[in-house]
């Protein structure tokens, strides 16, 4: 509504639409017949009382009142008369055939605006019907949309729970054998142990004994192969390490995703079943403009599927390493047992040869030594046959003594004196052969018992290598670890 007129006489009137012909437009309102001076252009007379525009007014001065002021345009200035300050003047305005033109028009415009105002209401009907079937077709889509995305939610949930519950298996099978190679590991130090106390040992062997020979070798090999069975042990330790922390950081992943799954279906799911009557439902002004997603459906896919590529990925990489430390495993034992039946073998050869070279020992060792107790026994019995010869020797010296103390002629040399001087010759002889035969005895002796020491000092030395090979290396050799725990089983 707009105000029209002065402050004492207040008009209301509204914007009416264009009259189709000549008159113009009559409102409907009562206060719109309350003036009954019609609006024209007059000239200001200086006899007017204050405010001057109290009774006069043109409608063209407020465009807001277009319609009214379009006939009073059309009529010239000049041809109009003012009016008298004296509001009881009454004057003609408009025709019988006037009033009734305007009935018919305003007739006219009620039929044309409740025509319109019907049609209105009918396509404003149509159009609600059809906005809620677009809107409910709408949700509808948007509700098989939320399904078909908890169906493909669901599916790779399903896919990474298996995957999930795959790697964990790999990951706990992994961690069995790590355990086991750790154990077989630490059950190698004993071997090694024994091989370097055996040859600790064998060190203290005495003089000739004190040989490089097959068992030395034998157990160089054993530790050498003991050493380098550890090294590739540790490898794979080292290895199966870092594929835990793999396979680990893969299964996080899994488990991160899943979780965010978890949550995704349930929001989705809820979001499915979220109907116009369901409780919880509110208006969120702005939430449509704010663009909170980080990734398109097949970014989303793609990110699960490589999550499930690397796990598989890494639970083949870490089958593959069990498989590994497996045969590991079963090599190393077989090696460790193969070189430990070798040195066995080895020790017990060279005990038997030890011992038929102690037994041989024992043998000339008895042997010299009667040799020795015969040796003696001919010294005594040279000694006594020279003591013995010594007389005859004495005899016939002093019979050739006195027989010089013969007077004259009576030194004659007869067959008894020849044969006293051969006798005494001959005796002699003999007593020189015989304290020969004693000297040689003498040294026969001695040498004797030189090698009698030696052989009691080589079998001095095969009873310390005895002792050594099949005491001291042989009894610490029997406590060597079974193939199950060289293999991680305890």
């Amino acid at each position: 509504m707009e105000l029209l007129g002065s402050t004492l006489t207040a008009t209301y009137a509204r914007p009416q639409p264009a009259p189709t012909s000549f008159l113009p437009a009559i409102g409907t309102m009562t206060s719109s017949y309350r003036d009954r001076f019609p609006h024209r252009n007059l000239a200001h007379s200086l006899s007017l009382p204050w405010k001057p525009n109290t009774y006069y007014k043109t409608a063209s001065n407020y465009p807001t009142l277009a319609p009214y002021c379009t006939r009073a345009q059309r009529v010239c200035e000049s041809t109009m008369l003012p009016f008298m300050s004296n509001r009881t003047t009454l004057f003609t305005r408009y025709t019988p055939d006037d009033w009734y033109r305007s009935n018919l028009v305003n007739y006219q415009e009620s039929n044309s605006s409740r025509h319109n105002s019907e049609r209105l209401r009918v396509d404003t009907s149509r159009l609600i019907q059809d906005k809620y079937q677009q809107i409910r077709k709408t949700q509808n889509a948007t509700t098989q949309n939320l399904g078909e995305r908890v169906n493909d939610i669901a599916f790779w949930k399903s896919e990474i729970t298996h995957e999930l519950d795959e790697m964990i298996g790999e990951t706990n099978a992994l961690t069995d054998i790590k355990k086991r190679l750790e154990r077989a590991l630490i059950e190698t130090e004993a071997p090694l142990q024994v091989a370097r106390e055996c040859l600790f040992h064998r060190e203290k062997r005495m003089g000739i004994d004190l040989v490089h020979d097959e068992v030395e070798k034998e157990l160089l090999t054993e530790t050498d192969g003991i050493l380098c069975c550890q090294e590739r042990m540790r490898r794979h330790l080292d290895k199966a390490i870092a594929q835990l922390a793999s396979d680990r950081a893969a299964q996080h992943e899994l488990e991160k995703d899943l979780s965010d799954k978890q949550t995704a279906y349930r929001i989705d799911d809820k979001c499915q079943h979220l109907r116009n009557t369901s409780e919880g439902v509110s208006y969120f002004r702005g939430v449509e403009k704010v663009d909170a997603t980080v990734s398109v459906p097949e970014s989303w896919a793609k990110f699960t599927d490589d999550n499930i590529l690397r796990s598989q990925s890494e639970r083949a990489a870490s089958s593959k390493l069990r498989d590994d430390i497996e045969n590991l495993l079963i090599v190393t034992a077989n090696e460790m047992w193969n070189q430990f039946n070798k040195v066995n073998l080895a020790f017990t050869n060279r005990i038997a040869e030890t011992a038929d070279a102690k037994n041989k020992i024992h043998i000339h060792l008895s042997k010299t030594l009667q040799e020795i107790f015969q040796t003696e026994m001919t010294i005594e019995s040279i000694k006594k046959a020279i003591k013995e010869k010594s007389a005859f020797l004495k005899v016939a010296q002093t019979r050739l003594d006195e027989r010089t103390r013969r007077p004259n002629i009576e030194l004659c040399r007869d067959i008894a004196q020849l044969r006293l001087v051969n006798e005494v010759n001959e005796v002699d002889d003999t007593i020189q052969t015989l304290q020969q035969r004693l000297r040689d005895s003498e040294d026969t002796l001695q040498s004797l018992v030189h090698t009698k020491a030696t052989l009691e000092h080589d079998l001095a030395v095969k009873a310390n290598t005895l002792y050594i090979d099949q005491e001291k290396c042989m009894s610490m050799r029997k406590s060597y670890p079974n193939t199950l725990r060289l293999v991680g089983f305890s």
